[in-house]
């Protein structure tokens, strides 16, 4: 297994664990607070909720976006599959495309043109 095959599956399982974090939360400030806690020790239980949500959701956040930039580093680049003789490469071998036609060709495009 390579590197970027285990960079791959952290990235799944942080993608994963930041989907839930996030369906967890209330956009009105409900969510999985509301079904914590009683009555008066509802409101301390739901700030401290929505406070581990809001600082979870950021540091997953934070966490994909590094293991995507780090996961580069981890991809394999077979420079020796590269030919060194290219001929692409290779300044020998330059045609060299005349800017006029040679007369030739012209005379053999009259002739067609006569038996026409």
């Amino acid at each position: 297994m390579s590197i970027f095959s285990i960079f791959v599956l952290l990235i799944l399982f942080v993608c994963f664990l930041l989907v839930l974090v996030i369906m967890v939360q209330n956009p009105k400030g409900g969510g999985l607070s509301s079904s914590f806690g009683g009555g008066g020790q509802q409101m301390g239980g739901v700030q401290k909720t929505t406070d581990f949500l809001d600082r979870s959701t950021w540091i997953l956040a934070t966490l994909l976006l590094l293991l995507i930039l780090l996961s580069n580093f981890g991809l394999e680049t077979n420079t020796s599959t590269v030919p060194s003789d290219s001929k692409l490469i290779d300044d020998s071998e330059i045609e060299i495309i005349p800017e006029t036609l040679p007369e030739e060709v012209f005379e053999e495009n009259e002739n067609s043109n006569s038996e026409d």
